[in-house]
């Protein structure tokens, strides 16, 4: 059994490796913080991360794109737009949507920033439980 539970967690279903530091934003299913961080964990793991929206949640990516930036963790690589055909829900029709590709790299300083925001959480802790 462990056997098997090892090969599957081995599997890459997709095919295509790079796109395992892919995040896909929604603006209405996670607040922007929990991307942030999640890019930020994604940038740790593979030095850099994919964000990638649609539609509305385009203005979302960026906003994301830009602390990171901004706060001197990432820095872009790439920025792709296109449109993607879908169904329309409400009517049946196809409609056109947006899409953003934003690729963003490690700074040379990401790997201090996330050290330093864990020792000070880790100050917090401390104060905390001494308190």
């Amino acid at each position: 059994m462990e056997e098997i539970t090892e090969a599957v967690q081995n599997i890459n279903i997709s095919g295509d490796t790079h796109k395992k530091n892919r995040i896909q934003v929604s603006n209405t299913k996670k607040p922007l913080f929990f991307y942030v961080n999640l890019a930020k964990r994604y940038m740790q793991q593979h030095d850099e991360v994919e964000l990638s929206a649609l539609g509305m949640a385009i203005a979302t990516v960026v906003t994301i794109a830009e602390i990171l930036k901004n706060n001197g963790f990432a820095v872009e690589k790439k920025i792709m737009t296109s449109t993607v055909d879908m169904k329309d829900e409400s009517r049946g029709r196809p409609i056109q949507k947006a899409k953003i590709e934003i690729l963003l790299g490690k700074t040379d300083k990401f790997d201090e920033l996330m050290a330093a925001a864990a020792e000070e959480r880790g100050e917090l802790a401390d104060a905390e439980e001494q308190s």
